[in-house]
């Protein structure tokens, strides 16, 4: 039985320490003693603020207010969102992580291992805003705390976020039905079902990786750096056989990655580059940009042409 595919195409890139979950707590909004012993400074949103904790900090539930509110929509308990973000330990005001250092990143709020502090305090919050967060030990990194950030078990934490963008998810791909050029594999979707690819009869597989947009979305285009989020069925150009679907996995039926970042094959990063959410892609990859000569697990051979067709659904 083979690997599943996205082990074999790599984990998507999950923002590093924003993910690492506590169980929740009690929270709430507003001006406690424990939010007014934080002071953020700096309004540039392209500079890190300058954050003074007259700390300790005892936070006994975890609470947050807008620093400066934003004009864009209020974001949704569900929604994809971009953060600029900053970790200070509550115990000693000392920044243990900053995003303002490589840049945003991209956040499920409906993810059940984001912090509780995040999916409690961010909901509701403008796109634009900054926020300040103060958040017990347990909405933050647990029980465990973080010896890598030197944050122990028992350390408060706060949090400075930057509300970049959001973005709500596509159940399949929406837009513009767009005609294939001749000779390439025919696409039948099968609702809740791994899509029907058909590779056409005596037509060689072609040396060269190709992209043909069977729906052009209406969203915008995605980049390098963002976290896409994708649907998509993968076969062998030799048969047609399919070798893996996000659609065969019902309890999360989407694959997420960093566009460019080499976690995925060559193939997908450079084809679907540029393509609008909405979209819906057809890649004909040979070996080259794919697996190579070694090919991988059982089915997948180092001669092998691989056919995929993504919905992309989302990037943030």
């Amino acid at each position: 039985m083979p690997r599943r595919f996205p082990a074999l195409l790599s984990a998507s890139v999950l923002a590093g320490v924003l993910v690492l979950t506590g169980c929740g707590e009690e929270s709430a909004s507003g001006g406690s003693a424990s939010l007014a012993a934080v002071t953020v400074t700096g309004s540039d949103p392209a500079k890190a603020p300058t954050v003074a904790v007259d700390g300790p900090l005892k936070v006994t539930r975890t609470e947050s207010k807008v620093v400066s509110d934003g004009d864009g929509a209020a974001v949704a308990e569900d929604d994809l969102v971009s953060v600029q973000a900053m970790i200070v330990n509550g115990r000693d005001g000392k920044v243990a992580h900053s995003t303002w250092d490589s840049g945003a990143v991209g956040l499920n709020l409906g993810d059940a291992a984001l912090f509780a502090s995040f999916k409690s305090q961010l909901p509701g919050k403008k796109i634009g805003s900054r926020v300040l967060i103060a958040s017990t030990p347990k909405d933050a990194f647990g029980d465990q705390g973080n010896p890598q950030l030197s944050i122990n078990a028992e350390d408060p934490v706060v949090f400075v976020v930057d509300l970049v963008s959001a973005t709500k998810v596509l159940a399949e791909a929406k837009g513009t039905a767009v005609a294939p050029k001749k000779d390439l594999p025919t696409v039948t979707m099968n609702e809740g079902k791994p899509a029907t690819i058909t590779v056409p009869k005596g037509v060689k597989a072609p040396t060269k990786t190709v992209v043909q947009p069977l729906i052009e979305g209406d969203g915008a285009a995605v980049e390098d750096g963002q976290t896409v989020r994708v649907a998509y069925t993968g076969a062998l150009y030799r048969n047609g056989e399919v070798f893996d679907s996000s659609a065969s996995r019902p309890e999360q039926p989407y694959f997420e990655f960093q566009l460019g970042q080499g976690g995925v094959i060559k193939g997908w990063d450079t084809g679907l580059k540029g393509q609008k959410i909405g979209s819906r892609v057809l890649l004909v990859i040979p070996p080259a940009d794919g697996y190579g000569a070694a090919g991988s697990g059982e089915k997948i051979k180092g001669t092998d042409t691989l056919v995929f067709v993504v919905d992309v659904l989302a990037a943030y």
